[in-house]
């Protein structure tokens, strides 16, 4: 989460993004799933099956139940690992897992929301070690990510805050206050149903590859419709 700020006057709007089918191809957790069977965290057998799903995932999205449950059993997976540590492989998985999954049309948006001068953040629900990281390497201002509890310096498995529906709106608005954002002038765009809170508090709410829930809504609320499927030709 970001550091608390003196709330500002909400004077300009701003761009949030969502990360896993929004920005990136299908899971950005499921794309390390490589570096962590390299370093042992995985088994054969993990991998395969987190190959699978990341399938699955890119094509269909997943469920608020769903997306709940990949949530819980990513940081379960955290368990015993050093925050630095997950740093350190989110930093060298960069050009060879993550770039080479990023939609070559959300960073066209991204340069038009910045030369339109506005500020940029990606905000998911994934930990947010992974999304800091990814929203640095990409000239974010600011990112907004699942907290996860550490005790004794190492991860325990459990969520302090998790980033996700109306507790993910909950911390946009607090951001917005901090910051002098308007979200009536703002844009968000976002994969999933569990974002719904978050859309309908912009002025610009946008559904990108959305899953089966999403594009309901959408459709009904006359919501743009985006589908990305060009990888970025600088990854």
């Amino acid at each position: 989460m970001e550091a608390l700020d003196s709330p500002q006057e909400a004077t300009s709007g701003a761009a949030f993004f969502d990360l896993d089918r929004t920005l990136l191809a299908g899971s950005s957790a499921l794309a390390l799933a490589g570096q962590f069977y390299q370093r042992g965290l995985l088994s054969r057998r993990e991998l395969v099956q987190a190959a699978a799903w990341q399938l699955v995932f890119t094509r269909y999205g997943a469920s608020p139940s769903q997306a709940e449950r990949m949530a819980g059993r990513g940081l379960e997976r955290l368990r015993g690992l050093r925050p630095v540590e997950l740093r350190e492989l989110v930093a060298s998985s960069l050009t060879p897992a993550l770039r080479p999954r990023l939609y070559r049309d959300a960073l066209e948006l991204l340069e038009q929301h910045r030369a339109q001068g506005e500020r940029l953040y990606l905000v998911s629900a994934t930990i947010e070690e992974v999304v800091s990281t990814l929203a640095s390497e990409l000239g974010f201002d600011g990112a907004l990510g699942t907290t996860a509890e550490v005790v004794d310096g190492r991860y325990t498995g459990r969520a302090l805050f998790n980033c996700l529906g109306r507790d993910k709106l909950a911390a946009v608005l607090g951001l917005a206050e901090r910051r002098g954002i308007s979200l009536p002038r703002s844009t968000a765009y976002s994969d999933s149903a569990t974002d719904i809170p978050l859309l309908k508090a912009v002025g610009n709410p946008v559904a990108v590859n959305p899953d089966r829930w999403l594009r309901a809504v959408a459709r009904r609320r006359g919501w743009p419709l985006l589908e990305f499927r060009r990888p970025s030709p600088r990854a």
